[in-house]
């Protein structure tokens, strides 16, 4: 079990401790956090949702200057730092008693986790040779979703004796869980800051890159898969299926022990660009029949049968995720300057931020409220998006091929 989660051996492993740490603080407030915030401090769901919704959108914007600063300060360095600026802003929650305060932790920890995100794939950039890249990734989140799922359980306790005393418990071990974690990450080798911008070239070169900034759109379409199985898919199943409510839950352990188990091996099939691209298109497809089947479940007239469909669809969907995210990976990394790996990451990793901000409220107009036509609608989506990403590639190849020595990415018209 342990070699398909954690590398053999060197910095890699290193990369894998240090997420493992943090995922069981993580998985815990996950499970936790929303019912913390509305029975403990008592604020409404809407106020939660307004928060967190404004921390996303802050973080989308502070992951491109905040991996630039791992570029430009070291990655190892500013990884440690975020992640003990993360730990903080989830040990402030502790103090939060308005919705003030509230509204101001939830920036900070967003903001710190997304340029978080943005140093640690510098990192990993900086000490993996470029052949080995996606498949460490692979290792790393098989790591995250273990951990994940371990800390889901710690936070099931809380929720079992359901005081403020556990909450707040969960709540530093969190905390704590990003403090050991920029420890871990001092045990890494330095990565050499890159040297400054040459004069005439901006320093957030990610901002000018078109053909980039396409394939990140592109993305960020297909990682509207995120919400659904944290949100859509519970009331999904609870509102417009006969499945008993306890499936959630089997589907959420299909998911994650899929991903632990089976992630790398679906990684391993992408070795540079072109396999990329065609797991990405791949995955369009894998998507699309996840959401017919999805729809399909509403018309099911017992709760085995109903069962049996969501078993199938989510199958489907877990498959579809690890396609997608391994292609991504590799197209994320080879496109992006060696010197620039930390603000184009961030600028990349942008689009986690904004599914986890638009993406609840979307989906769940779309898909609960609409019914079967919208999972129809949301597969032509992921279809539509997967499909476009080899163009795009093709794209951003070309203007890489035409760019000058001096390393300054020259933009040619879109074909």
């Amino acid at each position: 079990m342990f070699s398909r989660i954690i590398p053999s051996s060197g910095p890699p492993r290193v990369l894998a401790l240090a997420q493992l740490t943090n995922a069981f603080g993580d998985g815990a407030y996950y499970v936790c956090s929303a019912l913390y915030f509305t029975r403990i401090v008592g604020l409404s769901p809407t106020q939660v949702g307004f928060g967190l919704t404004l921390g996303w959108a802050l973080g989308f914007v502070a992951g491109v200057p905040l991996g630039h600063l791992a570029d430009r300060r070291g990655a190892r360095g500013t990884a440690a730092l975020l992640a003990v600026a993360t730990g903080t802003a989830v040990g402030s929650f502790l103090f939060v008693r308005s919705f003030a305060l509230f509204v101001l932790a939830a920036c900070l920890y967003t903001c710190c986790q997304c340029g978080l995100g943005a140093a640690r794939q510098a990192l990993l950039a900086g000490l993996v040779d470029k052949a080995k890249r996606t498949e460490i990734r692979a290792y790393l989140q098989a790591t995250v979703n273990a951990g994940l799922a371990v800390g889901a359980a710690i936070g099931g306790l809380a929720l079992h004796f359901d005081t403020r005393q556990a909450y707040l418990a969960v709540f530093a071990m969190d905390a704590l869980s990003f403090l050991a974690s920029a420890l871990v990450l001092l045990r890494l080798p330095v990565v050499p800051p890159s040297p400054p911008a040459p004069a005439g070239e901006p320093a957030l070169a990610v901002l000018r890159d078109r053909p980039y900034a396409l394939i990140s759109l592109l993305n960020m379409i297909m990682l509207l898969y995120m919400p659904l199985l944290s949100l859509v898919i519970p009331l999904w199943i609870v509102q417009r299926t006969a499945a008993p409510s306890w499936t959630v839950s089997a589907l959420l352990v299909l998911n994650t022990l899929s991903v632990v188990l089976f992630q790398v091996r679906v990684a391993r099939r992408v070795t540079g660009l072109g396999t990329a691209s065609r797991a990405v298109r791949h995955a369009g497809l894998v998507m699309l029949a996840s959401c017919a089947v999805f729809a399909l479940s509403a018309a099911g007239s017992t709760a085995w049968v109903t069962g049996a469909v969501l078993l199938v669809a989510a199958c489907l969907q877990v498959l579809g995720e690890m396609m997608q995210a391994s292609g991504a990976w590799e197209i994320g990394f080879a496109l992006a300057p060696a010197d620039k790996q930390g603000q184009y990451q961030g600028f990349f990793g942008a689009g986690t931020a904004v599914a986890r901000m638009l993406g609840p409220l979307l989906l769940t107009a779309l898909i609960v409220t609409w019914g079967p036509p919208g999972w129809f609608l949301l597969g032509g989506l992921f279809l539509l998006a997967g499909f476009a990403m080899g163009p795009a590639v093709r794209w951003a190849e070309r203007t890489r091929a035409a760019a000058p020595a001096t390393g300054v990415l020259r933009q040619v018209p879109s074909p």
